[in-house]
Order: structure tokens, then C-alpha cells, then sequence
């Protein structure tokens, strides 16, 4: 009778923490898929993209890659928000016909931006003012020079552009991913992915 007592005892002991652990209600769903009559789980993984450097050839590529790298990163920020203020001005703008409103309307928006952005912006250095450009078209799909055109009037633009070249800058410059601005595109899918 002893052994049968002492036994349970020790029984309920060993069983005693199983029940007080708490049961997972969560549920995870995966998908499957049947492959020669077999259940196979399917999972969706992100996607993952891997990146390398080429060798550089000299210390002064590597500087030079170093430093673009560098203004691409201060500069690739304020390109994403041109590009999600553009589409805020063209929802606001879509609905006013009256030209006066609509001038109004950007000479407002031109104003919060100048105070907002403005001494940062004027803070670049002259290479990240061309990457700025370069971005700003990557991000919208238009210039900065159509960009103005459309939103401030082509003699704005006509202005912008004059004293921009005068600085060596061209407000009607594309972006081209595959050729020269490759290096720019490659550091820019890093920031993206996460990995600069």
C-alpha cells in the first residue's frame, strides 16, 4: 500500500508541471501542396537579395565609392519624400480647376517645404545635389526641371534651370539605372533591402 501511495506521489510530481504549462491557442496556417501523393508544407519566404562588392581596382576608387555611398545615404531620404509629397500635391491638385487656387495652393506648399527642408537642403554638398536630381527623378518618373514646369510654371522652371547650369547642375537630367548611374542604383537597392 505504501508503494502504491509513494508510486502516485512521485507520478504526480513528475506530471504536476505538464499541467500547469499553458496550451498555444495560436495557430500558424501553411499552406501545402501534393507532390506523388505526399503533403508537401509550402512556405513564402521573403525575398532575399545578395549583394557584393567588385575589388576596387585602386584606394582612390575605393574613396571614391566610399564617398557616394556616403551622399547617396544622406540624400536617397529626402528623394522618397519628394516623391510621396508629389503624389500628396497631385490628389490635392486634382480636384482644383481655378488657376489662381491652384497657384496659391504650391506657392503654400512651397513655403511649408522651404521652412521644413530648407537648411537642410541647402546644407548639400554639390554631388549630393546631383544625386538629389538624379533621385528625384527615380523616385517620380519626371525631371526636376518638369516637376517645377508642371507645378510652379514653365518660366519658374526656365529660372530654375538657368541658375541651376550656372552651378554646373542640369534640372532636366534622367536617371539611368543601367549606365552611368548604375553605381547609384546598386547602392540604393542596398538601402532598400536593408544591408547599408
Amino acid at each position: 500500500m505504501m508503494k502504491h501511495f509513494l508510486l502516485s506521489c512521485i507520478l504526480f510530481l513528475f506530471l504536476f508541471p505538464l499541467l500547469s504549462q499553458e496550451e498555444k491557442k495560436e495557430r500558424i496556417v501553411v499552406y501545402a501542396t501534393m507532390l506523388d501523393g505526399d503533403t508537401i508544407p509550402v512556405i513564402m519566404l521573403p525575398e532575399l537579395k545578395i549583394f557584393s562588392f567588385k575589388p576596387y581596382e585602386s584606394k582612390r576608387q575605393a574613396r571614391k565609392m566610399t564617398r557616394l555611398i556616403k551622399n547617396v545615404k544622406r540624400v536617397y531620404p529626402y528623394a522618397m519624400l519628394a516623391g510621396i509629397k508629389l503624389k500628396e500635391y497631385e490628389e490635392i491638385l486634382a480636384g482644383v480647376e481655378d488657376k489662381k487656387v491652384r497657384k496659391k495652393i504650391m506657392k503654400q506648399a512651397e513655403d511649408e517645404l522651404d521652412a521644413e527642408f530648407g537648411a537642410d537642403l541647402r546644407d548639400f554638398t554639390f554631388s549630393q545635389g546631383k544625386i538629389l536630381i538624379k533621385l528625384v527623378y527615380r523616385e517620380t518618373g519626371s525631371s526636376s526641371y518638369e516637376l517645377v514646369a508642371e507645378l510652379r510654371g514653365k518660366f519658374r522652371a526656365f529660372f530654375w534651370q538657368t541658375f541651376a547650369r550656372i552651378f554646373g547642375f542640369n534640372l532636366k537630367d534622367g536617371y539611368d539605372p543601367e549606365g552611368e548611374d548604375k553605381e547609384i542604383e546598386f547602392i540604393v537597392q542596398m538601402i532598400e533591402a536593408g544591408q547599408l
